[in-house]
């Protein structure tokens, strides 16, 4: 392979993108920041055995075409790994480019101690932050090497993946979300479950294709009819459906507690204008509303699905007018409405023209860091941040008219736990708004809490998977810690409850002799465990591939090396929980146990059920031995006469060995 010949298309395709963006002497700067990188990292190889160069002129690419940044950080791009992996220094860098770029490059650059105050890797997410004090290209260039990063990850080990996929997870991503670039955590997120769960990834893509070539002749039809309703009145437009990506898919599926198949707007229709062929008079949110009307002359409105994020955006700032029109077969159809301008502003996020919102975030999201510094509480720095990335506000009140603002989707248990250890920990139940709720209820904007607590009342162990607060998972972590279930010298989260067979992830919390990794100490982990997900992020190097899985013939243990466990369970069975749903009839719960108990010969432990307005919904507990058997019982219980869903219930089973 000509490496020269890619090397400097690559570096080419920088100069491209930014020669109509600088100066000449800002783009003789980047040339020179190109050849100072090419000489620095000449003997440097990465693990696919391309050469190293390729990697910095990949990220300057991303920060240059993609988000657009400035020259002095597309310099940065170039130069971001020189001082950390060369004998180049700091003072090397503020020689040749000056005090801006060299502070630019200090920032990025991981700093090398004896001892870390938490581990290294919080120490430089800690380091990254620090500079939202003074300047946000610091950050800007971080996520651009993360991004290449992400996109260049096949060539590492699998627990290399999985440490690198939590770092994103849990940090990058949601600081991308925040930042306004839509684009760039989408990709993030997506080649972050790629990695971490590339069977449920495949499962989700392939049902995507299905879907789209199922539907690609209703949709472009829509498409068209919408079109040609705006056209005629003169509106010049691109109108075009987009599949959502498998993670976005996968989140929904989750939050909705629902199969693929029974998850609603899995793709949706974006309305897009140039303004400089609208009216000169109107503004974007005019001109959005004005199409709006028209649509809604043609087409049937869905009741209470507008939605106005232009006046009110969300907090990454991505702007549109969004409501669902009814479409051909009585389906409603996701719809949403924006200007080119709002297109960009979502790819190229603060860093844009109307991210307005970031400004204001990145002012609050200062004074956060100034918290956790009083705080001086190194552990649960991470848990703070993420909360703060992730999530969009919302302000509840007690009874008393007191304001408290907590993360969206968050629930009593967060409310508790904000009021104090004692509140949380002893929550017995609430009254939202007047009515009488469960500790694990949402909260929306608005809602009055009364909180009810008892000294008999102590936390569960789902109400981890029930709250967003650092606080509340703080406690919570520490309250859970002790309980793992021990099966046979395999120890198991018990919030995951991960099965052989499945896609397994270990975390070392301590080693044996000399240094060898001992299977007692490693704690088995599903990949999209968040637990999982969140320890990764923080000790990346106690990962362990593990491949768990359930050989009849085998009970055994198999260190291959620091790095790689194999477990065979022979006999163990674990418990999992179905929630099913279907039209009642006369032998439906019969035909349901005899399935799971005769036909599949499975031990059923518990099961529920009851049934309203000719509705059945079971909830049934059984063993199963492996992934494959718990996806065989779902395929035949699905295929019972009058069986319309079958959904796993991951938050809530008892662990049994």
């Amino acid at each position: 392979m000509d490496y020269d010949k890619i090397v400097q298309e690559l570096a080419q395709q920088v100069y491209d993108s930014v020669r109509d963006r600088f100066t000449a002497e800002d783009y003789e700067r980047v040339c020179q920041a190109f050849h100072l990188a090419r000489k620095a990292h000449a003997c440097q190889r990465r693990k696919s055995g391309e050469p190293y160069i390729i990697h910095p002129i990949s990220v300057a690419l991303i920060a240059a075409k993609e988000l657009r940044l400035d020259a002095n950080s597309v310099i940065t791009a170039f130069l971001h790994d020189v001082v950390e992996d060369t004998p180049y220094t700091v003072e090397d860098i503020r020689r040749q480019f000056g005090d801006d770029v060299a502070g630019l490059v200090d920032v990025v650059t991981k700093k090398k101690k004896e001892t870390y105050n938490t581990t290294k890797q919080v120490d430089n997410y800690q380091q990254i932050l620090a500079s939202l004090h003074y300047d946000i290209r610091a950050v800007m260039v971080k996520i651009s090497d993360r991004l290449h990063n992400m996109r260049t990850l096949s060539s590492m080990r699998p627990d290399k993946q999985m440490k690198i996929a939590g770092e994103t997870d849990c940090f990058y991503a949601p600081l991308a979300n925040r930042l306004g670039l839509f684009e760039v955590k989408t990709d993030l997120e997506n080649l972050s479950f790629k990695y971490r769960c590339e069977l449920e990834y495949g499962d989700i893509e392939r049902w995507l294709q299905a879907d789209e070539e199922r539907d690609r002749e209703r949709l472009n039809r829509f498409c068209k009819n919408v079109h040609g309703t705006l056209k005629d009145h003169g509106i010049q437009c691109n109108v075009q459906y987009y599949f959502r990506r498998p993670y976005s898919i996968w989140r929904r599926m989750h939050q909705q507690h629902v199969d693929y198949f029974h998850l609603q707007n899995r793709y949706y229709i974006r309305i897009t204008f140039w303004e400089d062929t609208m009216d000169d008079a109107l503004t974007d949110k005019e001109t959005c509303l004005k199409i709006y009307n028209l649509l809604t002359r043609d087409f049937r409105e869905r009741p209470g699905s507008f939605q106005n994020l232009i006046e009110q955006p969300k907090e990454n700032s991505y702007q549109c007018i969004r409501l669902m029109l009814l479409g051909e077969q009585g389906i409603w159809e996701d719809v949403q409405i924006c200007s080119q301008e709002m297109v960009t502003a979502s790819q190229v996020g603060c860093m844009g023209e109307i991210g307005s919102n970031i400004g204001n975030w990145v002012k609050r999201f200062r004074r956060v860091l100034k918290d956790i510094e009083q705080l001086g509480n190194e552990e649960y720095f991470l848990e703070h941040i993420s909360s703060s990335l992730y999530y969009d506000d919302i302000t509840v009140f007690s009874p008393d008219g007191d304001a408290m603002i907590l993360p969206k989707e968050s629930t009593v248990i967060d409310y508790a736990f904000k009021q104090g250890d004692h509140c949380g920990s002893h929550a017995h139940y609430a009254r939202v708004n007047g009515h009488l709720c469960s500790v694990k209820t949402t909260l929306h904007n608005g809602d009055c809490i009364e909180l009810h607590t008892s000294p008999q009342a102590h936390p569960h162990k789902d109400w981890i998977n029930h709250c967003k607060t650092y606080v509340a998972k703080r406690y919570l972590r520490i309250f859970l810690t002790e309980r793992l279930l021990v099966a046979g010298g395999v120890v198991r989260c018990n919030l995951c409850n991960p099965l052989p067979g499945g896609e397994v992830i270990g975390i070392r919390t301590s080693h044996g002799e000399d240094n060898v990794t001992d299977y007692r100490s490693i704690i088995l982990h599903r990949r999209s465990c968040p637990e999982a997900i969140r320890m990764a992020s923080k000790h990346g190097d106690d990962v362990v591939s593990v491949n768990y899985a359930d050989d009849p013939d085998a009970e055994s243990i198999a260190i291959n090396s620091p790095t790689s466990v194999t477990i065979n369970r022979n006999g163990y069975a674990y418990p999992v929980t179905l929630e099913i749903r279907g039209v009642d009839r006369y032998h439906l719960l019969m035909d349901l146990v005899t399935e799971i108990a005769d036909n599949l010969r499975l031990s059923i432990d518990s099961l529920n059920t009851h049934t309203r307005d000719n509705i059945a919904t079971c909830r049934v507990t059984f063993m199963v031995h492996s992934v494959q058997e718990m996806v065989m019982a779902i395929e035949k219980i699905s295929h019972i006469d009058g069986i319309d869903s079958v959904y796993q219930d991951e938050t809530d089973h008892n662990d049994k060995t």
